[in-house]
């Protein structure tokens, strides 16, 4: 997949997705899927234009609070079939008109023939344009263009602000759900304190990075791929308060795995539900008594 990261003209005609696409999420997925698939039926090129950072962090100076890291983002792209992604500094277009973005940027920059967005989407400058502006200058302009309706999970509508809400409280089931996928981390393994090895529980450790937004505090059901090979795991999430932690950690033993140490490796981890809040214990007796009962809680669950 190409990454291109500048408004350059594409020598050959597209399909383009817009969208921020905060998740990858099943609305995000049915827009790219269909201009994937316009792409594929016409002989174009299947393109996605997207941010490299929130416009509600550069308008309004919100923190970041993203659902993956924007590599998983780039990945999901690219497995959905897309074979070229602009990522573009927000803060080159934000002045930008509506009608400029699709002659400029759409027609100018991309070539586009086709086009497509969620029903939510905006565009322009002061988020003026919506899909249905959208669909009246691509029209004016000789360019086809699909909004995709919402699309709902128990009885509400899926949005990366929902998603978030049920990862901060814990709501694991809900959140996999509406993303399509389990939900988790995609991150190098660290060296910790050695903590869980001297209590028999040898742990891989993974410091949540900056600007994502942070899970409820505590422990999970895991599922940890490692090569080709799946091993169920008990993932904490948290600040260790037994044995204290300044930074939030990712911190998952897999009961049943036996393989070689995982130091400076790439390993996913992804989670299935909450089991029990993070929790100060008064000796690290009780620390190592309560994991076993995670685990055992765990290791008698399928692999989902």
């Amino acid at each position: 997949m190409e990454i291109i990261q500048e408004l350059v003209r594409s020598a050959e005609p597209t399909s383009t997705a817009l969208g921020y696409f905060d998740g990858v999420h099943r609305g995000h997925q049915a827009v790219i899927r269909e201009a994937v698939n316009y792409a594929r039926q016409h002989g174009l090129v299947s393109a996605v234009f997207t941010l490299q950072q929130s416009p509600r962090t550069v308008l309004f100076g919100e923190k970041p609070k993203g659902i993956i890291t924007q590599d998983e983002k780039l990945q999901r792209l690219e497995a959905l079939g897309v074979e070229r992604v602009y990522l573009i500094d927000f803060r080159t277009i934000r002045h930008i008109t509506a009608e400029d973005f699709v002659t400029d940027i759409l027609l100018g920059c991309f070539h586009a023939r086709h086009t497509g967005c969620g029903f939510n989407y905006h565009f322009g400058s002061g988020a003026k344009g919506d899909g249905t502006v959208l669909s009246q200058l691509a029209q004016k302009h000789g360019i086809t263009e699909t909004t995709q309706p919402q699309l709902c999970y128990d009885g509400l509508p899926i949005s990366s602000t929902r998603i978030r809400q049920c990862i901060a409280e814990g709501d694991i089931p809900s959140a996999n759900a509406m993303l399509g996928r389990p939900y988790g981390f995609c991150l190098p393994v660290i060296h910790g304190q050695q903590l869980g090895r001297q209590l028999g529980f040898p742990t891989l450790n993974q410091s949540m990075p900056a600007g994502l937004i942070k899970p409820k505090f505590g422990v999970y059901a895991s599922v940890v791929t490692v090569g080709q090979q799946q091993w169920q795991g008990v993932t904490n999430i948290g600040r260790k308060p037994t044995v204290g932690s300044a930074e939030v950690t990712i911190e998952t033993w897999m009961p049943l795995y036996q393989g070689q140490d995982l130091y400076d490796r790439v390993i996913d981890v992804r989670l299935y539900r909450f089991i029990r809040p993070e929790q100060q214990f008064g000796s690290l007796s009780e620390l190592r008594h309560a994991v076993e009962q995670d685990a055992a809680a765990v290791i008698h669950t399928p692999i989902q």
